[in-house]
């Protein structure tokens, strides 16, 4: 009887962790960690796009920065599916995972223009 306690009181720890893991990877209260994983996912489009979303001033690139949270994820997510014509993106964009391509155009939404 004290083992079939022990069992179920492992595998109710067991599951509450994994509740609590879950529901702090989808929160937006960003910690250090988070933010370094974020912003490394973002520098990928620095080449192009510029440091911090900013392109150069008269390039034809697409500043990213302030753009809709939405518009981003939405442009990304037709890069990868190839249904948005482009040169280099729909190799880009087949890179990420749709919560990453979530994460970057989250990030880059948040940026001042």
């Amino acid at each position: 009887m004290l083992l079939k306690k022990r069992g179920f009181a492992l595998s109710l720890g067991v599951g509450l962790l994994a509740v609590v893991c879950v529901a702090q990877a989808q929160t937006d209260i960003p910690t250090s960690q988070n933010m370094l994983y974020v912003k490394s996912l973002a520098a990928s489009c620095a080449a192009c796009h510029g440091t911090d979303g900013k392109a150069a001033e008269g390039s034809q690139i697409a500043s990213l920065a302030g753009l809709d949270k939405n518009y981003l994820a939405s442009q990304m997510k037709a890069f990868k599916a190839g249904t948005r014509p482009a040169t280099v993106m729909h190799q880009i964009s087949k890179g990420y995972s749709d919560i990453q391509i979530d994460t970057i155009a989250s990030y880059f939404a948040a940026l001042k223009k």
